[in-house]
């Protein structure tokens, strides 16, 4: 059963199944478990020109309405003017907030908001490099990294990102004083977590510490912890949470836009996985603040249809759901995140509703977002099973084409009674299925 009502000039889907987001009265918030996590990225840069964490706040029951249990904000603290770009990750002060940003009033607002709402918040975090005038460049210059000669301070490599200075991981004082910048958001702001800029550029021993120290720190409450990188040792050292899928979405574009098969993505997702430990999980998505300054979904994946299909592939293999501030609306161009970008958040209302209704499946049916993976290899379908022993199955079903494509159905779901979550109608399958360019079909097994 699916009910609509009205939210800010749009009309907003919602399943009436029971929702899963850990929502409870303020000061009683818990944290969704990491393998039910479905985060929402928020570039302050594209709600607003200044007060943008004022302006997050006042689109907050938008952003719950998609179904989303977690916020992850980007850099809010000052940036460094010193050969400086206007980046956000150019950090001059680890323990404040840009006026363009707001206050850490407004912070501690935004966090008790994403809590009300059934949301935790995690904080970008750039513990690899500062900027130029940060004020430990001059009062502890041997907390930064130097050029064989040992008289220049060098920026970060391979990146050459000059706008930033490198930190020296072997200064045990610098390391301490990092992780006394982070232990202020968790005590002094009720953070939940961190989202780590570069971890697999600082060494993981030093994540293992600061982690440790966080979760002492947050203690009772738990924080979560997610590391832009894909080394194996952010789990088995550094102890994160979550890290990056970064090799599924580039066999994501091979596949949609390449024209590679299908069947590469379970090779992709079997990749990432077999070296997971138990309990941890890949971030997935269809794009982000770094891909987005180049291309927008709608774009990458061909057309708005395309970009819902590639979401689907994305996050019903493994979980580990994403949504990118602005990809909710079908936002048309780039985005660069040096730069305030105004987005029009009442824009294509349909592309609203899909990703809700797609998070609201994932919510309310945990085989879908961790349940036991069955493929068959296809070059233009992707078909998946997810199920849980003993409870629900779906087959799922992803036409990665501009183009009709049709494929047998797999011998033990020829028969089956199943529904269709896209429409709640039930149907019995036969020997194969059709799909229309970029159709993608979720469908349920009727268990009576």
């Amino acid at each position: 059963m699916k009910r609509f009502f009205a939210i800010e000039g749009m009309v907003v889907l919602l399943l009436a199944a029971c929702d899963p987001k850990p929502k409870s009265a303020e000061g009683d918030f818990q944290l969704p478990a990491i393998d039910d996590i479905a985060m929402y990225q928020v570039n302050p840069r594209v709600f607003a020109p200044d007060h943008s964490l004022q302006a997050v706040a006042q689109r907050i029951d938008s952003i719950a309405a998609l179904g989303v249990n977690m916020m992850w904000v980007m850099p809010i603290y000052p940036i460094g003017i010193e050969k400086g770009k206007n980046s956000p990750y150019c950090i001059s002060d680890y323990k404040a907030i840009a006026p363009e940003f707001g206050t850490i009033d407004d912070m501690r607002a935004l966090v008790a908001a994403c809590h009300k709402h059934g949301m935790g918040l995690i904080l970008d975090w750039v513990a690899n490099h500062t900027a130029w005038d940060h004020p430990w460049l001059k009062a502890h210059p041997d907390w930064y990294t130097y050029d064989e000669a040992a008289d220049t301070i060098i920026c970060p490599q391979p990146w050459n990102w000059e706008d930033v200075a490198d930190l020296n991981y072997d200064n045990a004082d610098m390391r301490a004083a990092m992780i006394d910048a982070m232990k202020f958001w968790i005590a002094e702001v009720g953070i939940d977590g961190f989202r780590c800029d570069v971890a697999d550029g600082v060494p993981a021993d030093f994540w293992r510490t600061a982690i440790d120290t966080l979760r002492h720190v947050a203690a009772p409450r738990n924080i979560v912890m997610l590391a832009e990188g894909k080394r194996a040792d952010n789990f088995t050292v550094g102890g994160f949470d979550m890290n990056y899928g970064w090799d599924y979405k580039d066999s994501l574009v091979r596949v949609f836009a390449g024209g590679e098969p299908a069947e590469m993505l379970f090779r992709a997702d079997k990749a990432e996985y077999d070296s997971l430990p138990a309990g941890k999980v890949k971030l997935r998505f269809t794009t982000n603040h770094d891909h987005a300054t180049e291309i927008e979904p709608c774009r990458q994946f061909d057309n708005d249809q395309g970009a819902m299909a590639a979401y689907v592939a994305t996050i019903f293999p493994h979980g580990g759901a994403l949504i990118y501030g602005s990809q909710e609306v079908g936002f048309p161009e780039p985005i660069n995140f040096f730069h305030y970008v105004p987005v029009d958040w009442t824009a294509k209302p349909d592309i609203y509703q899909e990703y809700q209704h797609l998070i609201g499946l994932y919510n309310n049916y945990p085989a879908l977002r961790k349940g036991q993976l069955k493929t068959w290899p296809d070059k233009d379908v992707l078909i998946f099973e997810k199920s849980i022993g003993g409870g629900d199955s779906f087959l799922i079903a992803v036409d990665v084409r501009d183009a009709q494509n049709s494929i047998a159905v797999p011998a033990d779901w020829r028969g089956a009674k199943v529904v269709n979550m896209a429409n709640d109608k039930p149907q019995q399958l036969d020997d194969s299925l059709h799909l229309a360019p970029y159709e993608y079909l979720i469908l349920k097994k009727d268990n009576p």
